[in-house]
């Protein structure tokens, strides 16, 4: 006789916060926000990320060392494998939800998963739909999510037993050997940033967006330690969404229905959106407690620094509605320079958009990971480069294309930034962090429009554009040269990062075209 295995569909939070204290895997915070542990691995393993190549895949994909090959075979193995063990249960969940907040471009994903704080993730992270929807809703994409399936690292042809699969024939992704939810997400993401591109002709993006009082869209690029969270978080404008967006024809629309937070450190001071979204209804991953078992600990890196929250868009108050928002008119690119090179803030032609975008640079500084003990240059292709199955020129291209379109429409030209939120007056350990009124001061020129009607002086090397003045900003900042003690040490460390730029980007240059790569710096 087979067994019957009770599937739980699209239960509510508050069901799923039940099933995970009664079944033992998880507690209430004093915040009233589910706390769970994702075991072993604490954030996404890219090395063990995998997409089967095959007919569609083949000859569209940039394979290498962050879209690793695997087959058919492979896949069918594991997914059988899942199959069984899911026959097997006595009972797991299964969540219907959307990827996409606008209609035309919406994915309808369905999320089978083994525990019910996964089902919740999944209920934060992603659009809701309504008991109407679900009445007909038909998948679109699948993802299988059991980390008690692991993988033999002979016997699947994988490097270990953790494995995240996508097969874009199948229209599925397994993820298996892991509990850390990110990796649900990231896949989705991952498939959105080939079938937007491809298919749709939309632009994909991993920023931030928000929308000022008088309807303007802006863009916010960055790796994490660069300011993203916090400088798009603001009061005076509404947040579309802190991760993932497309930049369609007509607009810019948030990919998710959620957000997923880094929590280390946290404070009603640094983020009070973020730490007052931290409630019933919330999921708090790997933190430490205080004295009393209960309260979070947001200093606490015992088990990980890569500390999270996942919420539901709405418990955040200052938010757009459904999610979307006209075409940006500022789009900023955030690095933390710890060279103390960059400018506080300098203005992009397109080509040099599309260079620096494809680039992705910040800095790491020492005491930040193990045996980093000066500035370590680090560079993501387009601000993501682990969720791009597509070559990042092909992305730039879209963000050009954007660009031209964008400025024909409305008020005109779309203008892009660069913001270093690191150091000045010298390379980390010399010089001292931008201080964040000053950055913030900045954006708010830039997106009130008064760094249009001041004169600019143009960096060398980097070719860039800098403002000689911006109100409520000293201008003895805005030029980084003339911060520095001694202007020819200034001029040294600006050849080595050029030179950092150029060898990072040799990569790239046989897909790129002449406009991308004349916009390399000069040295």
């Amino acid at each position: 006789m087979s067994k019957t295995t009770k599937i739980y569909k699209d239960l509510a939070p508050a069901a799923l916060v039940e099933h995970t204290i009664t079944q033992g895997k998880g507690k209430l915070s004093t915040s009233g926000a589910l706390v769970i542990n994702t075991g072993k691995f604490t954030g996404r393993s890219p090395k063990d990320r995998f997409i089967v190549k095959d007919d569609i895949t083949k000859d569209t994909v940039d394979w290498g060392d962050i879209n690793i090959e695997t087959d058919k075979a492979t896949f069918d193995l594991l997914y059988a494998e899942i199959q069984e063990y899911m026959a097997g249960l006595d009972y797991k969940y299964q969540r219907d939800a959307f990827a996409c907040a606008s209609p035309k471009y919406q994915l309808s994903v369905r999320v089978h998963s083994e525990h019910p704080w996964q089902s919740l993730f999944a209920y934060n992270m992603f659009l809701r739909p309504s008991e109407k929807e679900l009445e007909s809703f038909t998948p679109d994409w699948e993802v299988f999510a059991f980390p008690s399936i692991t993988a033999d690292s002979d016997k699947h042809n994988v490097r270990q037993g953790n494995f995240a699969i996508i097969n874009f024939t199948e229209k599925k992704i397994i993820i298996g050997g892991t509990a850390y939810t990110g990796e649900i997400k990231k896949g989705i993401f991952s498939v959105l940033n080939y079938i937007l591109p491809t298919e749709k002709g939309v632009f994909p993006m991993h920023c931030s967006a928000n929308v000022g009082a008088k309807g303007d869209t802006a863009l916010f690029f960055g790796l994490s330690g660069t300011g993203k969270t916090t400088l798009s978080n603001d009061p005076e404008r509404r947040l579309i969404g802190d991760d993932e967006h497309g930049w369609a024809t007509s607009s810019v629309f948030n990919f998710e229905g959620g957000c997923y937070a880094k929590t280390i450190d946290l404070s009603p001071q640094k983020e009070p959106q973020i730490y007052k979204a931290i409630k019933f209804g919330a999921m708090l991953e790997n933190i430490g407690f205080q004295e009393d078992g209960c309260t979070p600990d947001y200093e606490n890196t015992e088990i990980t620094q890569n500390t999270r929250v996942s919420y539901p868009i709405y418990h955040i108050d200052n938010i757009m509605y459904k999610s979307r928002g006209d075409l940006p008119q500022n789009v900023f690119f955030l690095t933390c320079d710890a060279f103390g090179v960059l400018p506080p803030i300098s203005k992009l032609t397109k080509e040099q958009a599309m260079y620096h975008f494809m680039s992705g640079y910040t800095a790491k500084i020492a005491g930040t990971e193990e045996g980093i003990n000066e500035p370590q240059a680090t560079f993501s292709a387009c601000f993501g480069a682990p969720f791009l199955p597509l070559h990042p020129a092909k992305y730039a291209e879209l963000l050009g294309q954007k660009i031209d379109a964008g400025s024909q429409v409305g008020d005109g030209k779309i203008n892009v930034w660069l913001i270093n939120t690191g150091w000045t007056g010298g390379s980390y350990g010399v010089g001292s962090r931008m201080e964040l009124g000053y950055t913030r001061a900045m954006i708010k020129a830039a997106l009130t429009g008064a760094l249009n009607k001041v004169e600019y002086k143009e960096m060398p090397i980097f070719g860039l554009e800098v403002p000689v003045s911006c109100p409520d900003v000293p201008n003895a900042i805005l030029n980084p040269r003339s911060t520095w003690p001694n202007e020819e040490d200034y001029d040294v460390k600006a050849q080595d990062l050029a030179q950092r730029f150029i060898k990072n980007f040799e990569k790239y240059a046989a897909g790129s075209s002449d406009a991308i790569k004349a916009a390399a710096p000069k040295i």
